[in-house]
């Protein structure tokens, strides 16, 4: 019995490790707001089609990009690059027909808009920030953090 509990003393003080803090994901800010869009104006006509990103500025830390990831589901995304402090190269932007948004600085870091991760050989930590998007009649989406 005493060697049992010697071995389960062991296992819990030399089998737990320290949780490390990642400090490495906290270049954006949590900015509060509240939008809607109507797909059927003209500047987001094109998220009535599936694969199609728009970008709206003034909301973020550095704009919004919505994407139509299929008929059911349209994704919103920071568009500021989560892995650089906020600068003029960190705004990402999207090549039209694009799924990929990229940074505009040396690294060139890109990320895929249907599921925010890191696109490349060498992942990245951070993952594009999400924003919630709900369905509020006929084409007509709230975007808010």
């Amino acid at each position: 019995m005493k060697k049992l509990f010697l071995v389960l003393i062991s296992v819990l003080l030399f089998g737990c490790n320290k949780t490390e803090i990642n400090n490495n994901c906290i270049f954006l800010l949590d900015i509060n707001f509240t939008t809607t869009i109507n797909l059927n104006l003209p500047q987001f006509n094109q998220l009535l089609f599936p694969s199609n990103a728009v970008r709206i500025e003034g909301f973020g830390n550095e704009g919004i990009i919505l994407y139509r990831l299929n008929s059911a589901t349209l994704l919103a995304w920071d568009g500021a690059d989560p892995n650089h402090i906020p600068s003029a190269c960190s705004e990402l932007t999207v090549e039209s027909g694009s799924i990929i948004a990229t940074c505009g600085c040396e690294d060139g870091n890109a990320y895929n808009l249907a599921t925010g991760t890191f696109s490349g050989d060498n992942p990245l930590l951070c993952t594009l920030k999400p924003y919630r998007v709900e369905a509020i009649g006929n084409n007509n989406f709230l975007i808010s953090n």
